[in-house]
């Protein structure tokens, strides 16, 4: 079986893929990127080639140049790297698994095909057994996300008696607002060290009272510290401090959902706050709107996590 240096836990930043303005990937500032998430936001985990990474819109080569970048910049100073590799072809899936285990990588994870789509949960199992058999040193999670997928077999349902049939089986990505599936993913399965990683951000304390035992998402990028300060509120039973931390970072996801949020709009708020230029997505995502780039800046300022000079007191509402 499958064993990490440790279980996958803590934060998780969904990385995005840097790109130039026409388009290419600028591998240039990911090595500045790592620093950044280490020494300013205190997040040592990355899972790369996701949703946020726009894994998808990446060919099979540039998958696998970013992944080595990411293995290569991030040694001795990442503690795990764990690389994306689901994509609708089985064989590019296998492909991008042996790679992710060629270049050093500490995990793999799986999202299940989505246009041709798995009808049960067997079905599934079978996809995501063979990717992980092209790779099997390699810790293998799921990666759960529904609404994007349209593929709506419980987790909980997923998990029962997977590591018979996939022994490099760690734990999963639960991107889901379904608290019931998530918590009897939890409950159903207390008696093996999975990882249960949660993926929607504005709802991690809630599933840190499920027991999730870890989170991965994009604001993790930028608001990594705030969350860490959750985390640690959590772990010492101070409730009510982990509470407000969750609030906090709820006023800024409630602002920009309102305004449209996405991978595209999580480009620019990373290069706002980061000063590291991410660039703009690939098609067909459009670039984040002025508009909204001028009012996310306004509102991060307000709530303390960006620098300011320019605000009057009246619109400031910081975080405790």
């Amino acid at each position: 079986m499958a064993s990490p240096k440790k279980r996958l836990q803590g934060l998780v930043a969904a990385t995005i893929t840097p790109m130039t303005e026409h388009g290419e990937i600028n591998f240039s500032v990911i090595g500045q990127y790592v620093d950044y998430l280490v020494e300013e936001q205190g997040v040592r985990n990355i899972f790369v080639n996701g949703t946020t990474g726009e894994g998808l819109s990446l060919s099979v080569s540039e998958r696998r140049q970013v992944a080595e970048e990411w293995v290569t910049k991030g040694r001795n100073k990442l503690d795990q790297v764990v690389i994306h590799v689901g994509a609708l072809s089985l064989k590019e899936s296998q492909e991008l698994a042996k790679h992710a285990a060629e270049i050093g990588a500490d995990g793999i994870a799986v999202i299940a095909p989505f246009f041709l789509k798995p009808w049960n949960k067997d079905v599934l199992i079978d996809f995501l057994k063979e990717v992980a058999a092209a790779a099997p040193a390699q810790p293998f999670y799921y990666y759960h996300i529904p609404a994007l997928t349209g593929v709506t077999i419980r987790a909980e349902e997923l998990l029962d008696g997977i590591q018979e049939k996939i022994p490099s089986f760690q734990g999963l990505k639960f991107s889901d607002t379904n608290l019931l599936d998530f918590g009897q993913c939890v409950d159903q399965n207390r008696q093996r060290q999975l990882a249960f990683l949660f993926g929607v951000d504005e709802q991690l304390l809630s599933a840190l009272v499920m027991g999730a035992t870890g989170a991965v998402g994009s604001t993790y990028n930028y608001l990594g510290k705030k969350t860490n300060q959750m985390l640690e509120a959590f772990e010492r039973k101070d409730f009510s401090s982990a509470l407000n931390h969750q609030f906090c970072i709820q006023r800024f996801i409630n602002f920009v959902v309102k305004l449209g949020f996405g991978v595209s709009q999580t480009k620019a708020i990373m290069t706002l706050v980061s000063g590291i230029p991410m660039g703009p997505p690939r098609l067909p995502l459009q670039k984040a709107s002025r508009e909204f780039i001028e009012n996310a800046e306004a509102k991060l300022k307000s709530l303390g996590f960006l620098s300011f000079t320019d605000l009057k007191d009246g619109n400031l509402e910081p975080c405790s």
